[in-house]
């Protein structure tokens, strides 16, 4: 099958990356696992050869048919991850995640997940490189951001191993990375996180104005959080981004400030 590029396909060939993953994930007969867009298969044949059952969904309806003739032991869902009700999927047990993430949905796919650190032991991911360092980023660097902040609030992201274009048919442009998400032993306790989002979209909206213009309408005090309003919003920590969004929360003025 060719890769279609409206899916976003990069099929990953080389088998020494491929054993490296199979590695990294460590599957066990029982595990509860499912793969994202198994694409050919060639993850899926080193899962299904260790997995008692895999679960998979796939978009490419092309490809399915020929998955489902090679894997007995894998139980496959055509559809949209994205629109997929996780919900009712994730039960049941500790879930382990994995697959070869198409960069075009890694970042609303990621975000979608940061709410199932409860359903979920560890998540594996191959991702583009520069997102992969968004995701591990630290307070203060250029790659943190809005999707740091979001996933560090349950998540610890340990990127793995750099893979080569040429490693994909057809290769992408850009370098990959393999990541090994796992939730934290204490999350972060947020009171809304829907508030949290609106915080850190607002203060990550601008990235070059200062905590005074960013998050004008919410007129916080920064001094009570140990801030300055000078600041960017690169330099918060996601404490202090779940501080801000906590108060906020609490005084409900602010955001009806903002949506007005």
């Amino acid at each position: 099958m060719r890769a279609r590029k409206r899916f976003g396909q990069h099929f990953l060939v080389d088998e020494q990356v491929l054993d490296a993953i199979a590695r990294s994930i460590a599957p066990r007969s029982g595990d509860r696992m499912l793969e994202i867009g198994p694409g050919r298969g060639a993850l899926t044949q080193l899962l299904c050869g260790e997995l008692e059952t895999l679960h998979a969904v796939e978009l490419d309806r092309d490809l399915i048919a020929s998955l489902e003739r090679r894997f007995a032991n894998l139980r496959l869902t055509e559809g949209d991850i994205l629109a997929v009700d996780l919900d009712t999927t994730l039960v049941d047990g500790e879930w382990r995640l994995v697959g070869n993430l198409p960069y075009n949905l890694s970042s609303p796919l990621l975000l979608k997940l940061a709410d199932y650190s409860t359903q979920v032991r560890d998540m594996h991911f191959m991702l583009q490189k520069e997102m992969a360092e968004r995701l591990a980023a630290s307070p203060g660097s250029k790659a943190w951001g809005r999707l740091s902040v979001m996933l560090q609030l349950n998540w610890h992201i340990e990127s793995l191993f750099d893979v080569e274009p040429s490693a994909f048919n057809p290769p992408p442009k850009v370098m990959s990375q393999v990541v090994r998400m796992t939730p934290l032993a204490q999350p972060i306790p947020v009171k809304s996180k829907d508030e949290l989002r609106r915080v850190v979209a607002a203060a990550f909206g601008q990235r070059r104005k200062t905590l005074n213009n960013s998050l004008r309408a919410y007129e916080f005090d920064f001094s009570a959080f140990g801030l300055e309003g000078r600041q960017r919003a690169e330099q918060l920590s996601v404490e202090q981004f779940v501080a801000l969004a906590n108060h906020s929360f609490e005084n409900p003025t602010a955001s009806v400030q903002q949506s007005s």
